[in-house]
């Protein structure tokens, strides 16, 4: 069996997840191919999207939301995702089970005793007129009968997962600052949710494996489950692992792929990129370190802006008064410090909307 090393896995994430070349694709099919973007910092995928895409304009996905083509939903490891609003009614039921045992797990101790079911239905009985809410106006409403557990275990509870919904715009909108709004994503997008498949059957999670594998690949069984947060996908792998290829990497876990899918040469050059917060192009493996090493692991999960030189993280980045920050964590060659400098300047144009330009490079602390 093939044995892939880490600068081969890392070529191969950068090829699927557009960041070796921009790539020339509308933004809904971009969407699309990444499986979604994670979003609950409402502007970040903006530049996750600019990083991938040669010809980039912030108001095609503001069209795409308020269009009602695109929505921000929690889903996947229950947090906010920016998904296709195909893929968020396909996919809805299929995370529900998961949705309530990681809201449960944070308010076991409130929840005790409450019926979730009566508790969704509540909810849904609240948010049928249409009105768009927040999660105190829902919890307000739902704590007349539900005094013990508190607001925020009970309006987490039914926005994040008994009662799918979207966060409605302004929320998410390029430059916009806008509170969090909820309505039902069926009532939302005037289309009912896939119902779960009958049993025996699990298509959607069949399609999450070849989906994920597409824009992570290749990899573990791990990498999946941590990408999606769902725990029931072995059945799934076994009935698409006829139509796969095995690789190892270099500890020897079996990582499983597309067979026509990009596995570049691991000596491509890989061009500096600036990924935004909670890019699933990190956090979307369990195994991370095909992109960024294990003693930076904790930026990813913390926040950190990255930035990819050589194709793993090297530095953090962050905006103030117009001007790209960028924060080495290692010393850049001139060349480096001159790509990052180059990449620099065309991120900071974008955010400013071409009224700065300006990037400064800290010294790498010792």
């Amino acid at each position: 069996m093939t044995v892939l090393d880490t600068r081969a896995l890392g070529r191969a994430t950068l090829a699927r997840q557009l960041l070796l070349d921009r790539a020339d694709l509308p933004v809904l099919d971009t969407v699309a191919h990444l499986g979604g973007l994670q979003a609950q910092e409402p502007q970040e995928p903006f530049t996750g999207l600019w990083s991938r895409l040669r010809a980039f304009d912030p108001l095609a996905l503001d069209d795409l939301l308020t269009g009602r083509r695109a929505v921000r939903t929690h889903l996947m490891r229950r947090t906010v995702h920016l998904l296709t609003a195909d893929d968020a009614l396909a996919w809805r039921s299929r995370h529900d089970t998961m949705l309530r045992q990681r809201v449960m797990g944070t308010y076991r101790r409130e929840l005790e005793g409450v019926n979730l079911d009566e508790l969704a239905a509540a909810g849904r009985a609240v948010m049928a007129d249409g009105e768009p809410r927040t999660m105190t106006e829902l919890a307000r409403v739902l704590a007349d009968r539900w005094p013990a557990p508190g607001r925020r275990a009970l309006g987490e509870m039914v926005i994040a997962a008994l009662v799918p919904m979207v966060q409605m715009p302004p929320r998410g909108l390029w430059r916009t600052k806008a509170g969090v709004r909820n309505v039902p994503l069926s009532s939302w997008l005037g289309r009912e949710i896939h119902p779960s498949a009958p049993n025996g059957s699990d298509p959607v999670g069949e399609s999450l494996v070849r989906r994920y594998l597409a824009a992570f690949g290749p990899a573990a069984s791990a990498d999946l489950r941590a990408w999606c947060g769902l725990a029931g996908l072995p059945a799934a792998v076994a009935a698409v692992r006829g139509e796969l290829v095995p690789f190892r990497d270099a500890r020897g876990r079996e990582l499983l792929d597309l067979p026509d899918a990009p596995r570049p040469d691991p000596d491509t050059p890989a061009p500096v990129r600036f990924l935004p917060a909670f890019d699933n192009a990190i956090l979307g493996y369990h195994d991370r370190s095909r992109i960024i090493d294990d003693d930076h692991r904790g930026l990813s999960v913390a926040g950190a802006r990255v930035v990819l030189v050589d194709g793993r993280v090297a530095a953090t980045w962050s905006v103030d008064a117009g001007t790209v920050i960028v924060t080495p964590l290692r010393a850049f060659s001139r060349a480096e410090r001159d790509a990052v400098a180059e990449e620099g300047h065309g991120l900071a144009s974008f955010l400013s909307d071409k009224d700065s330009d300006r990037v400064r490079i800290t010294d790498c602390p010792r």
